[in-house]
């Protein structure tokens, strides 16, 4: 499995104010009320933060890392207090380093303070959404953002439910078996090169097209295809969690290497994430299109806790016993 190149693929992408303002311009209503000019500071924690106690002064064990959310709460304390005594106090969160302020529920800072905050390099956002409710969207915005990802040189199909991986060089038939596994009734994800992500929250992989190639397909002798327009809508998905990885491999190639009863379990590391994998030696007259579906419904089977070659092994050592007690 060849992966591309990709920065900081294992502990997540870094990215900056401006690259969340743009993700988040739709689903969190952002708007830049200061600090247009610092939005390149990075993120240093993809997570949102209430500052709290850090209002009153207290700044031990502040999450000064994280961007920070000023909802009603918040507000609510800093109208309680002066004009100049509520400057002081966002004084203070900038030099304990706070780079980025969020006023939420449609709330917005004082004229002094968006001076303070031009002045201190910070950069201030609004939005008209409720405080949890923009806790829950951000976080999928900047899960997506930071995500650890990269692309393989593979193919992805939903198979049986589970996402399946095939990957192997050039000429192995792997574009081949997903159309095949699509005419069953099964579905594409990527053809070719299949864009990772890894789920920071619950560390599991997901595998996506990109965007350029999303539903289209190459086959060798027809051409570029567009799945849906040939199979229906049912026939692609958008995103699936990847459960198992099956490696193509010349016959001639692997010789000695295949364990015939599948004692020994495979994996795959993929951004720190052992997957289950599986190799397929292909060789003339073999039915892959058959083999990939059987070795997707095999993996769903042994992740319910079924293992086939336990099961043989307990069910031989049994009759040996009784044939022993005769």
């Amino acid at each position: 499995m060849k992966e591309l190149p990709a920065a900081n693929s294992e502990k997540g992408l870094e990215f900056t104010v401006a690259d969340f303002v743009e993700a988040g311009r739709e689903r969190l209503r952002l708007e830049v009320v200061a600090g247009a000019g610092n939005l390149s500071r990075r993120i240093e924690e993809p997570i949102v933060n209430r500052p709290g106690l850090a209002l009153t002064g207290f700044f031990s064990h502040f999450a000064w890392k994280r961007l920070q959310l000023v909802g009603k709460g918040e507000m609510a304390y800093l109208r309680s207090l002066s004009a100049e005594e509520r400057l002081s106090r966002m004084r203070s969160l900038f030099e304990h380093k706070v780079y980025c302020v969020i006023y939420t529920n449609g709330q917005m800072p004082s004229p002094q303070e968006i001076g303070l905050a031009e002045r201190c390099g910070a950069v201030l956002l609004a939005s008209p959404l409720k405080t949890r409710v923009f806790t829950h969207h951000s976080a999928f915005v900047l899960e997506a953002l930071g995500a650890p990802r990269t692309s393989i040189y593979g193919t992805m199909i939903e198979v049986c439910g589970i996402g399946v991986m095939v990957e192997g060089d050039p000429g192995l038939g792997k574009s081949e078996t997903a159309l095949g596994l699509v005419k069953r009734g099964h579905a594409l994800i990527a053809d070719d090169l299949t864009c990772i992500r890894k789920d920071a929250m619950n560390g599991l992989l997901f595998g996506s097209a990109s965007e350029s190639t999303a539903g289209f397909m190459e086959i060798r002798g027809l051409g570029i295809m567009h799945v849906p327009s040939v199979f229906g809508i049912n026939s692609v998905r958008g995103e699936k969690r990847l459960q198992l990885v099956v490696t193509f491999k010349k016959l001639n190639d692997i010789a000695g290497e295949i364990d015939r009863v599948g004692q020994t379990r495979r994996f795959k590391r993929i951004l720190g994430v052992d997957i289950p994998n599986v190799i397929i030696p292909v060789s003339e007259g073999r039915d892959l299109v058959n083999l990939v579906e059987t070795a997707a419904q095999q993996e769903k089977l042994m992740a319910s806790g079924y293992d086939p070659v336990k099961a043989l092994s307990d069910h031989l050592k049994k009759r040996a016993d009784k044939k022993g007690n005769r």
